[in-house]
């Protein structure tokens, strides 16, 4: 995984006994936005205060000439700012847009957009959700990298954009200073992870708390595709996953967890990956990996005892299978988040 691109000491320095400067947002808000996807960030970075109560986030929405722009909900949104706003910004966020159809076919950003867009300084870090992705591709800014989009809008996204590195499976992509989230509600999973990734899991949950949403969903876009709703009188494995999360640090094979579900290995299997779209060893190593970065985070244990109390068994199981999933060590991730935390 990249990482952050950040800004030269001088620009980030403060004077001793100043409280810190709060990290800035820009929204660019286009026409045809979709206001919840446009209200996402306002509603969950707004919220995160460090332990004195002082907001460590400040967000305004912008559009890209200063002027009033139309929403798919047929209201016009007022804007708190213009283009400068990007210019100023330490994070742009670029909710959908559903009033280019040209950008489906690869065609060019309007030129207001493209001035607007021109405007964002080097380093900055860069944001989409849903199919403002295709704002991100047009301009250019994809180009080479992993990135995601709507499931729905997948394959025409990848032929109109063939340097982009789509994965339609994920809820969203974090490739360092460009991250790309799926479709409406994704966009919550993404600024809840930025938030984590910028302050710790305590802020993230505190945030996800005051949204009423969990900090963290597991699965990908796939669990969203076309699944049937089971019928009521089919037997569920949701009372088992409870009951496994509050048990990750025991044994818990394929076979103890169809017996607490009441079910053969064979059904227990099947409807687990209708209902998560993901097998139980798969979720288990997931959840299991969500229990060892929070006490990483929030403890000073040992990496043997986090190992242990997250069901891993060993520290070199706990390495490996970070290493593989996040591309770092249980240490290094210590380092980085215990200290933002």
């Amino acid at each position: 995984m990249s990482t952050v691109r950040r800004r030269a000491p001088e620009e980030t320095r403060e004077r001793a006994g100043d409280p810190p400067r709060r990290h800035r947002i820009a929204v660019l808000a286009l026409p045809g936005v979709p206001p919840f996807e446009l209200g996402i960030p306002s509603r969950v970075f707004g919220g995160v205060e460090d332990s004195d109560g002082r907001p460590l986030y400040e967000v305004t929405v912008c559009t890209a000439d200063g002027a009033p722009v139309l929403s798919d909900a047929g209201f016009t949104l007022r804007p708190a700012a213009g283009p400068e706003a990007l210019a100023d910004a330490d994070t742009v966020i670029i909710p959908p847009t559903h009033a280019m159809p040209e950008l489906g076919r690869g065609g060019p950003l309007p030129r207001e957009v493209t001035a607007a867009i021109a405007r964002i300084r080097p380093g900055t870090r860069l944001v989409s959700i849903c199919s403002g992705s295709y704002v991100l591709a047009a301009a250019g800014l994809l180009d080479g990298r992993p990135a995601t989009t709507h499931w729905n809008l997948a394959p025409e996204f990848r032929s109109a954009y063939p340097l982009v590195k789509v994965d339609e499976e994920v809820l969203f992509v974090d490739d360092g200073d460009v991250l790309t989230s799926a479709g409406v509600a994704a966009g919550v999973d993404l600024c809840l992870h930025m938030i984590r990734r910028d302050h710790g899991a305590a802020a993230a949950n505190r945030a996800a708390r005051m949204c009423v949403v969990p900090p963290w969903r597991d699965g990908g876009q796939a669990q969203y595709i076309d699944r049937p709703v089971p019928e009521p009188t089919v037997a569920s494995t949701t009372a088992t996953r409870a009951w496994a999360l509050e048990h990750l640090g025991e044994p818990l094979t394929l076979a103890r967890l169809a017996e607490h579900a009441r079910m053969s290995l064979r059904s227990f299997t099947r409807r687990f990956r209708d209902e998560v779209g993901m097998t139980p060893v798969q979720w288990l190593t997931a959840q299991r990996l969500e229990l060892a970065k929070q006490l990483l985070e929030t403890t000073d244990w040992p990496v043997d005892l986090v190992a242990h109390r997250a069901g891993f068994g060993s520290a070199n199981s706990l390495r490996a299978h970070m290493r593989t999933a996040l591309g770092i060590s249980p240490a290094a991730y210590r380092r980085t988040f215990s200290a933002q935390a």
